[in-house]
């Protein structure tokens, strides 16, 4: 959790018991870190813009007030996207149902309708390149699998050395536990991703640990983690120049899985097949891979004639 020592004094209890009950509540680790920072922002800002007389912690129509100006403050002076002012408001959502206030009555910004963020070709690329680069066998099949194959870094980590059958020509990705606890079957197409994973098959077999189920090991032998994957994202990132908008290098298993969707709405399959190798459940979900993208848009206005 958070650090508390960025709460005024005067809200360190509220804090600490909020934070108390988000460790026993139904959400992942992250979720749960995200809610507290979150409300930790708003308590800290709570603490100079509360009009004297009113408690929103305690009163519905002072949490309907607070929530609606701390909105206006992440977007205004703070500059935060919708997107972002959003995932601050369902986190005080939680905060104040927790209180027994219920949810706050504020609106939300529609988000722009645009394509998930994915690799545009030149940055897929640089990323297979340095993927390439990588010493280790290991690393190089992470890279590939999740280019070619959409896993979350979760299912990606699940994966027992018999869930990615190969053979000359063929392979492929046995999901048994996806979102929801959900299984599906990927095909393996691409021959340089089966190449890789088979490397990494014969390399693993001198790796401690190479008598257990799990196929990506880490260097005790154990199965490796979400959080070495992410890890090595971000040394790919930067190895492949590929940069987030305040251009910090920035990437994640869930940007390759958007690639992977991208990749194949672009390539003409049709919705309900890429549904079906992403293991959505809603249409809707797969749909916004066929959502222009910022640079489509950008293309798109430069078509413009100018006075020039």
């Amino acid at each position: 959790m958070p650090p508390r020592q960025d709460v005024p004094a005067a809200h360190v209890p509220v804090f600490d018991t909020y934070t108390a009950a988000l460790e026993r509540a139904p959400l992942d680790a992250h979720t749960r870190r995200a809610y507290a920072a979150r409300v930790r922002s708003f308590l800290a800002w709570l603490d100079e813009a509360t009009p004297a007389g009113v408690d929103p912690l305690t009163d519905a129509h002072g949490r309907d007030f607070a929530a609606r100006d701390y909105r206006s403050h992440m977007k205004t002076v703070l500059k935060r996207s919708p997107a972002t002012a959003n995932a601050h408001l369902v986190a005080l959502d939680h905060f104040f149902t927790h209180l027994g206030l219920g949810p706050a009555n504020v609106g939300r910004d529609e988000p722009p309708a645009t394509a998930p963020r994915a690799l545009v070709p030149r940055e897929q690329k640089r990323f297979l390149r340095a993927v390439e680069k990588r010493p280790l066998a290991r690393d190089r099949a992470i890279g590939r699998l999740l280019v070619y194959s959409g896993l979350r870094v979760g299912e990606l980590v699940a994966l027992d050395v018999e869930d990615v059958p190969l053979s000359a020509r063929k392979g492929t990705v046995i999901v048994r536990a996806g979102k929801n606890d959900d299984s599906r079957t990927v095909p393996l197409t691409d021959a340089s991703a089966r190449e890789a994973v088979a490397e990494w098959k014969r390399e693993r077999a001198a790796w401690p640990g190479a008598d257990t189920a799990a196929l990506f090991l880490n260097q005790r032998g154990g199965r490796l983690s979400d959080r070495a994957v992410n890890l090595l994202l971000g040394d790919l990132a930067a190895d492949a120049d590929v940069v987030d908008d305040s251009g910090r290098p920035a990437l994640s298993a869930h940007t390759l899985r958007h690639t992977f969707g991208t990749n194949l709405t672009r390539s003409g399959v049709d919705v309900v097949t890429v549904a079906q190798l992403m293991g959505h459940k809603r249409l809707e979900t797969t749909r916004r891979y066929t959502l222009p993208t910022q640079a489509d848009m950008e293309a798109a206005v430069a078509h413009l004639p100018t006075d020039e």
